[in-house]
């Protein structure tokens, strides 16, 4: 079997021969396994199962802040998905089966496809082993890849991808595996296998969660502190907050009960929890 260290070496080694201007040797069943591949991706994407509208703690939510995650379980409004986000669902699972595709060329195992796994009462379904070793297929923009390829992630991880791999591994009883990444921008692969000691303990992060959503009141910490902006003393959200639909009511009470003021900018509203001297700029609701 070869070694997981050695993918991207190897697809690049596979697909060499197409920049020589020789062809690969793709064999029909190949050809149409992924086809059927790409022709289950896209049915999946097309009819979805229908879910339990009520919240639930599941794989894929697990390393999200417990706030966010007590916010959205009181929450009755459903969160709605636009088009351009569901455009953009189609071919992130397109561009997994195409990589999928390409590991199985560069002579590499793949198995457990989509296979469920649960820890303590929690269920998800894991994207693929390789070598058997777990592995976490993703689509990234260019800033997003950098810290996969950099081993950046545990610094800013808003997704919560470390302790979703944690949880796939501790139900498989593996702990080698990791995250492979193409930049959907430039076709650049990366294979990005964290440190022990940034992977979370799923288990207690799945104990500590159903701990706090049985509190009355939200969890005191704040998912990301507030960052100053300038240098007057104003304060602004965390740019993982921008993008919270439970931004308003965490910060309700801030600029003494006001709650968020934001101010159009060229690049977009900012919002602010402390203002000392007002930005020359619109403000707006």
């Amino acid at each position: 079997m070869k070694q997981l260290d050695t993918l991207i070496e190897d697809i690049y080694s596979a697909i060499e021969p197409l920049c020589q201007g020789e062809s690969l040797n793709i064999t029909d069943q190949e050809l149409d396994n992924f086809a059927e591949s790409m022709k289950q991706a896209i049915v999946s994407w097309a009819r979805p199962s229908k879910r339990d509208s009520s919240f639930n703690i599941r794989m894929s939510n697990v390393g999200r802040p417990v706030r966010q995650l007590w916010y959205e379980s009181k929450s009755e409004t459903k969160n709605v998905v636009n088009p351009p986000t569901m455009i953009k669902f189609l071919y992130g699972h397109m561009l997994e089966e195409v990589l999928l595709m390409l590991v199985r060329a560069a002579g590499h195992t793949v198995t457990d496809e989509q296979k469920e796994v649960e820890v303590n009462n929690v269920k998800g379904h894991m994207d693929c082993k390789i070598n058997g070793e777990v592995v976490d297929v993703k689509t990234a923009s260019s800033y997003a890849f950098r810290k996969f390829k950099y081993g950046s992630l545990a610094e800013d991880d808003p997704f919560g991808y470390l302790a979703q791999l944690a949880g796939y591994e501790e139900a498989e009883g593996t702990e080698e595996g990791g995250f492979l990444v193409i930049n959907k921008e430039t076709g650049e692969l990366c294979l990005h296998r964290p440190e022990d000691l940034d992977k979370p303990n799923a288990g207690i992060k799945i104990k500590n969660i159903n701990k706090a959503l049985k509190r009355a009141t939200p969890p005191e910490d704040l998912c990301y502190e507030p960052v100053a902006e300038g240098t007057k003393g104003n304060m602004r959200i965390h740019k993982n907050c921008n993008y919270c639909p439970f931004k308003f009511k965490c910060f309700k009470d801030v600029n003494d009960g006001e709650g968020l003021r934001g101010f159009k900018y060229s690049k977009g509203v900012t919002y602010f929890t402390k203002v000392i001297a007002a930005p020359k700029v619109e403000e707006v609701l």
